[in-house]
């Protein structure tokens, strides 16, 4: 039987990438340009209703055109949200019907590095799309399931995201070697403890070499989040208080608005006019009125994408310097909020200690002492934070620390697996 065309596909909570087989090898596909990463955004231009994607999509946003933006698509997997519509101009959209689009966008530029039809995949997926929710978490991959075969994608196959990185780490090895696999994503973290080695990746069945799986749902889109509400939404009226309209008595003002705000794929759902309504009648009995005033005027003016690119922005600048700004000039000239390492550590402290429990659970399951680590592979954009890295290394001193392809590994991995499975050396053995 004639193989078909094969790929393996990392849809991203932050970015995604596809990787094909080419004559060199398994290689990442250009997907935006030369460019081998599309960041997970999309943008409908309220112009024309066309949809863009990637870094085109941010810039649209940035640029100021009219329009909205959606990001971090892959967190709704499994939730709520998943079936929700938003309205775009004349045309309603559930979220999975967004992320069908995204999908169809890496399949036409997968088929075009192809030059063929590329109809049978292994998807990425983290070990829990939801946590503690085993119904969820099939619900989850079910309908990323759905959406790929209804973008032309026949044969599915699923693999775990750091068994994917493994894959693609263990290319690189001489010897066999216990690797501790450390993907920190956008969405998820997710650790492996793994045997790999130069024959090890010879055979087709590897299950024996999977020692430990573990993960939990904490990543960069989490960190944002928890970042924006300590260092930004205090000064859009956080934490503020309000008296109510009978009497003198004193109440918090209601924290959703903050957290939908600080979310990306919650912030569209403050663009109504419902909320406009609530936030105009929360700055009257407001006592902080000049903060409830910006976060009605940042709501008003769908300013809410500008906050998350600009607290984005500034946790990458705090992976290599101690200080920053938080720039906020488009929501009010000149408003900036200093920050610190420091200060995002503080925000994230509780997820550092979630992180460092998963790592302790996934090393305890795998049998292995802490000793007989060899190697921790860091994969995944959140393990460029100071304080992430920090935790995941921590308890293993003695292992060497090997850096990945930062939003790529994942992404080879996949490919390799898609070759052991769908490869031309699969259908002799199943023929």
């Amino acid at each position: 039987m004639e193989a078909k065309s094969f790929c393996g596909l990392d849809f991203g909570t932050s970015n995604s990438t596809v990787s094909i087989d080419a004559a060199c090898g398994m290689e990442l596909a250009a997907l935006e340009g030369e460019l081998r990463t599309l960041p997970s955004a999309i943008f409908f231009d309220f112009a024309n209703g066309t949809p863009v994607f990637g870094r085109a999509a941010i810039k649209a946003y940035v640029d100021g055109v009219e329009g909205r933006l959606i990001r971090s698509l892959k967190s709704t997997l499994g939730t709520a949200l998943m079936d929700e519509t938003t309205r775009i101009k004349t045309k309603t959209y559930s979220f999975k019907d967004i992320i069908g689009l995204i999908i169809d966008k890496l399949k036409s530029a997968v088929d075009a590095a192809a030059g063929d039809d590329v109809t049978q995949v292994v998807l990425g997926r983290p070990v829990h799309f939801v946590d503690d929710d085993p119904a969820a978490d099939r619900r989850a991959q079910d309908a990323l399931e759905e959406i790929a075969r209804a973008r032309g994608f026949r044969e599915i196959a699923f693999q775990y995201e750091p068994i994917a990185a493994a894959l693609a780490y263990e290319q690189s090895v001489r010897e066999e070697q216990y690797a501790l696999i450390a993907d920190i994503g956008g969405g998820t973290s997710d650790f492996s403890v793994v045997r790999v080695s130069p024959e090890a990746r010879l055979r087709s069945e590897r299950a024996g070499d999977v020692l430990a799986n573990k993960g939990v749902h904490i990543g960069g889109a989490d960190i944002d989040r928890l970042f924006s509400l300590k260092s930004v939404m205090p000064h859009l009226g956080l934490g503020s208080e309000m008296r109510l309209p009978f009497g003198d008595k004193i109440l918090p003002t209601p924290n959703g608005f903050f957290v939908d705000l600080a979310t990306w794929h919650r912030i569209n759902l403050l663009y109504t006019p419902k909320v406009s309504r609530e936030l105009a009648e929360l700055e009257r009995y407001s006592l902080s009125p000049e903060k409830m005033a910006r976060l009605s005027e940042v709501v008003e003016t769908r300013r809410g994408h500008s906050i998350a690119l600009s607290v984005e922005h500034a946790k990458i600048e705090l992976s290599s310097s101690s200080e920053t700004a938080i720039d906020l000039s488009e929501v009010e000239r000149g408003f900036a909020v200093e920050t610190s390492a420091k200060a995002l550590h503080e925000a994230i402290a509780d997820q550092l200690g979630a992180l460092s429990r998963t790592l302790s659970d996934t090393l305890a399951a795998s049998g292995l002492t802490r000793e007989r680590i060899d190697a921790v592979f860091l994969t995944g954009g959140s393990t460029a934070i100071p304080a992430v890295r920090a935790a995941v290394t921590a308890q293993t001193p003695g292992a060497k620390i090997v850096e990945g392809d930062m939003f790529g590994a994942v992404g080879l991995g996949l490919g390799l697996d898609a070759r052991r499975k769908f490869g031309s050396h699969a259908f002799r053995r199943s023929a």
